[in-house]
C-alpha cells in the first residue's frame, strides 16, 4: 500500500473515517484491528471533540500535531502539558499553558 499523504487526526476523527471506509469496501487487517478497538473503547461525543480542537486551536504556537496531542491525552495538569511538550521545541508561557488546561477542564467531564 503506498501512502499518498499524512494528517494527524483525533481518535473520533479516525473511527469515523474507518466506518465510512467499512461502508465503501473491505478493509485490511489494520484497519479493522483500529475499527473493533475504537468501537468498543472511545465514547467522546461528536461536539465536545469539535469545540475542544476549535478551542485550542486558536492559539498560534501550536500546531495540528499538538492540537490531536492534548485533546487524545486531556491533560489535567501542567506536568502533563510537560510530557505532550517534552521533545518538542515549543515553549508555552504560563498563560498559554492555563489556558489549554482551562479549555480541556471545560470539556472533560
Amino acid at each position: 500500500m503506498e501512502t499518498k499523504s499524512e494528517k494527524f487526526v483525533t481518535s473520533y476523527d479516525a473511527l469515523r473515517i474507518l466506518k465510512r471506509k467499512s461502508k465503501e469496501g473491505e478493509l485490511n487487517y489494520e484497519q479493522k484491528n483500529a475499527l473493533d478497538y475504537l468501537s468498543k473503547y472511545y465514547k467522546a461525543a461528536e461536539k465536545e471533540i469539535k469545540s475542544l480542537v476549535e478551542g485550542i486551536g486558536k492559539m498560534e504556537k501550536l500546531n495540528e500535531k499538538h492540537i490531536v496531542s492534548i485533546v487524545e491525552m486531556m491533560p489535567r495538569d501542567e506536568d502533563d502539558l510537560r510530557l505532550l511538550f517534552a521533545n518538542d521545541r515549543i515553549v508555552l508561557s504560563d498563560d498559554e499553558k492555563k489556558k489549554i488546561l482551562s479549555v480541556v477542564k471545560k470539556h472533560s467531564k
